[in-house]
């Protein structure tokens, strides 16, 4: 087919803390994050103490800027101690830091490695996150030929699928889509989208609409196609605004007998952050 995320004492950092917070965004990370002074402090205390999850929550609040000014380079520090501790949401945010150079140097290698220690513990968004480094061919070392990296990306991509994840979920629809590391089999692709869709996948809602304005994998159906369309727009996915009104110019020109339908490439591999 065409188309194709204390070094200091508790004290000083408390003070840090209050000096500049930034309002907290409802999100479900963020629902982890310290709300008032004594929740901090108590934080804080055991974060210190060596407690993971506390290690976790102080990074999570230091890369979010809620309830504590924004610090890449904290959070890191914090998310590093987590994840030497064995916390697996930690050692997935650690490696999105190393991929972005938030707070460290960008390294794929050391992104690659703590994305690997979190899937291995069974982290769904992570497990994800090691199929986008092999697809996108950041996973470094002995990867071979970009056949053997499809395969790679593949094989966790359906992990996190089968965990649940709606962006391991969509990139394995996309492979099968694409026939990139799977034979292409577009009934199997749509299977995923639907399931990623399901999920809250803004981004697989619009490979549905593309795929019942294009008959692929399913009978073609412009209403339908414009109904996935509106879901996606609806949860904020932008490009979905610029296939809907591409499918109701198509549906224009075809009425008056003139016009061609351009076919447009689907989105590249999603990474988790």
């Amino acid at each position: 087919m065409g188309w194709r995320c204390l070094s200091l004492g508790i004290i000083c950092i408390a003070s840090t803390f209050a000096a500049a917070t930034a309002p907290c965004a409802r999100t479900g990370s963020i629902s982890q994050t310290v709300k008032t002074d004594r929740e901090l402090l108590r934080m804080l205390r055991g974060a210190r103490d060596g407690d993971r999850e506390a290690q976790f929550r102080a990074g999570l609040n230091y890369e979010t800027g809620c309830g504590a000014p924004q610090d890449f380079a904290q959070a890191a520090l914090w998310y590093r101690k987590a994840a030497d501790n064995g916390h697996p949401v930690a050692q997935n945010n650690l490696g999105r830091l190393f991929l972005e150079g938030l707070g460290v140097a960008q390294s794929d290698a050391e992104a690659i490695k703590w994305y690997l220690r979190a899937a291995s513990e069974g982290f769904a968004p992570a497990q994800n996150n090691v199929g986008y480094m092999y697809e996108t061919g950041r996973a470094g070392g002995n990867t071979g030929a970009s056949s053997r990296r499809d395969n790679e990306a593949v094989k966790w991509y359906r992990k996190a699928a089968e965990s649940g994840s709606a962006a391991g979920e969509l990139n394995l629809g996309l492979a099968y889509f694409n026939g990139t590391g799977v034979r292409q089999d577009l009934t199997e692709a749509v299977k995923w989208f639907r399931k990623a869709a399901g999920h809250g996948s803004g981004a697989a809602c619009d490979q549905l609409g593309r795929a019942y304005q294009n008959g692929a994998g399913v009978p073609r159906d412009d209403q339908v196609a414009r109904n996935w369309y509106r879901l996606a727009i609806n949860s904020g996915y932008r490009q979905a605004e610029q296939d809907l009104a591409s499918l109701n110019t198509v549906s224009l020109h075809s009425a008056t007998g003139v016009g061609t339908i351009h076919v447009r490439h689907p989105p590249g591999p999603e990474i988790t952050f």
